[in-house]
């Protein structure tokens, strides 16, 4: 391939990234240069160009075939090849392309040792972590890549305390079995319990095991697995330990309930430190605020009051946000009217309440989440407040975006998005901040804002909808009534063959398998083949 411009004996990748920036910025802005450099690499030129696309160019007119192409060369005369495997090892295992990542290895075996500076794992914990709860196969399958981490530990790959304590977190039981059969886990008495072995799990306990810590952590793990037997064994020692604990459950529940209590809740448990009694406490409150019985939440902190203490604040702000994903006023009124010490901690703890409360359609409750988080100062929150003057002012004279630091800027801002946004779109662009400023206003249904964001070179075909790779129409299938936004992306002509990266699936998909919704599922059919049938 020709190169129209010479690489520099020593290139910056950084500069490069610029570059890619900045001919997405000027195409969006409308710069005849711009687009007729896009149209000499490219078949069609959109408006606004994709970082991706924009990447490609740079690197045709480099003389590199791709981008990747062009970061490899970028590398290799900077030393840095290590460095440029690892993010094209991310990549592949987020794409679960076993046989590219074999080649990888092969070329590249440092991989196998390098672990970063994140304490994670390295590979091998980038493809055994968990988005989220992987309790159950299919979404295990969803958050996890167990043939790409096969691959790995048969290729050498070092096993780390922090990728076999994220199987138990995660509860990833395929994960737990693989590490299993290859001898990886070590026989402590929790991995023991996550197996469900209960004759080793009393082995250990007959050595004499006194620490209260230790056995505690192991009941969790039983019951995380859903391992009863093990987890009753367990208990019985914490008690004996821990006398005190053993009145309170018993007071409350028989033990063999108290078990089956832990072992449906289906998720990583409260406190590990706090002792099985408040930590159970926490979860019967916590139930209730998913719930909106407000009878029971009140009445289970009033019996431990100490759950509203200061030392008690991340728990706290946990109960915001699943009165936020559930619609729950009356739960935040009750916790705010208890006095919890979260409405005096300065400055607030971090939080995503007013993330959740945009992302799911639940600004109505802003006005509790205001009184501990102002609402930050940056183009997406206005945008997803419908302010459409403050809008404005994050562009210039010239219509073109003038955001300075990106990463002030929401979802930069986030500490869950983060990762995904380094992996996803490669860090901060302006691209990102417009396609998400989008995504809220259409969620909130402000949508004389989301017309003049799409005006400003927003993408109404992102496919990063807020939070996580999918269009903003697959988002919407899981709000509350979303018919006026999903019309209003459509009657803007959103590309409804978009396929996530989870279900590979479009959001009839979702709607249909994700949702079991048919009736949407048959509404958004239905509205793609009348959009084909007019544009015949």
């Amino acid at each position: 391939m020709t190169a129209s411009n010479p690489l520099p004996p020593r290139p910056s990748l950084e500069s490069l990234r610029k570059q890619a920036k900045k001919l997405a910025r000027d195409i969006a802005a409308g710069d005849a240069g711009a687009i007729a450099r896009a149209r000499a690499h490219l078949p069609k030129v959109d408006r606004p160009l994709t970082q991706r696309n924009a990447q490609l160019v740079i690197a045709r007119e480099y003389g590199y075939a791709g981008w990747q192409n062009l970061t490899a060369e970028v590398s290799k005369r900077l030393g840095h090849g290590l460095e440029w495997a690892v993010e094209q090892a991310r990549r592949i295992i987020h794409d679960n392309d076993v046989d590219r990542l074999k080649q990888l290895l092969a070329e590249h075996p440092a991989l196998l040792s390098w672990q970063g500076d994140d304490d994670h794992g390295g590979l091998l914990g980038f493809a055994t972590g968990a988005y989220g709860d992987a309790g159950d196969p299919e979404r295990e399958r969803w958050f996890t890549r167990a043939a790409c981490a096969e691959l790995l530990i048969d290729a050498g790959a070092i096993v780390t305390p922090s990728v076999l304590n994220g199987l138990l977190d995660s509860r990833a039981r395929g994960l737990l079995g693989l590490f299993q059969r290859k001898r990886l886990l070590p026989r402590t008495v929790k991995f023991l319990a996550a197996l469900g072995d209960v004759d080793a799990v009393r082995g250990v306990l007959d050595g004499n095991v006194h620490d209260l810590e230790t056995i505690n952590e192991a009941f969790y793990c039983a019951c995380n697995f859903q391992h009863e037997a093990a987890a009753s064994l367990l208990l019985e020692r914490s008690v004996a330990l821990d006398p005190d604990s053993g009145r309170h459950i018993d007071s409350s529940a028989d033990r063999r309930a108290f078990v089956t209590s832990f072992s449906e809740k289906k998720g990583r448990s409260h406190a590990k430190g706090s002792g099985l009694w408040i930590a159970f406490v926490m979860d019967q409150v916590s139930r209730a605020a998913h719930d909106g019985d407000v009878t029971a939440f009140v009445g289970w902190l009033k019996r431990e009051p100490t759950l509203l203490g200061d030392d008690c604040v991340d728990f706290q702000d946990g109960l915001i946000g699943a009165a936020i994903l559930n619609d729950r006023g009356p739960i935040l009124a009750a916790l705010f009217d208890l006095g919890a010490a979260i409405l005096r901690r300065q400055p607030p703890p971090r939080s995503q309440a007013i993330e959740f409360a945009f992302t799911y359609d639940k600004a109505h409750l802003l006005p509790w989440l205001t009184r501990i988080w102002p609402i930050p100062d940056d183009l997406p929150h206005a945008a997803a407040m419908g302010n459409l003057p403050r809008v404005k002012l994050w562009f210039d004279a010239s219509g073109a975006p003038a955001f300075g630091d990106l990463d002030q800027h929401y979802p930069r801002t986030s500490p869950h998005v983060q990762a995904y946004d380094d992996l996803h779109w490669g860090g901060p662009t302006a691209q990102h901040v417009l396609d998400t400023a989008l995504a809220w206003t259409v969620i909130n249904r402000h949508f004389d804002v989301a017309d003049f964001l799409l005006e400003h070179g927003a993408n109404v075909n992102t496919n990063w909808n807020s939070h996580e790779p999918a269009s903003i129409l697959h988002h919407l299938v899981f709000l509350p009534n979303p018919y006026e936004s999903m019309q209003y992306l459509i009657d803007r002509g959103i590309d409804m063959t978009i396929k996530d990266y989870r279900w590979d699936s479009n959001a009839a998909g979702w709607a249909r398998y994700g949702k079991s919704d048919e009736q949407m599922a048959q509404w958004l059919e239905e509205a793609a083949r009348q959009r084909e049938q007019g544009a015949r």
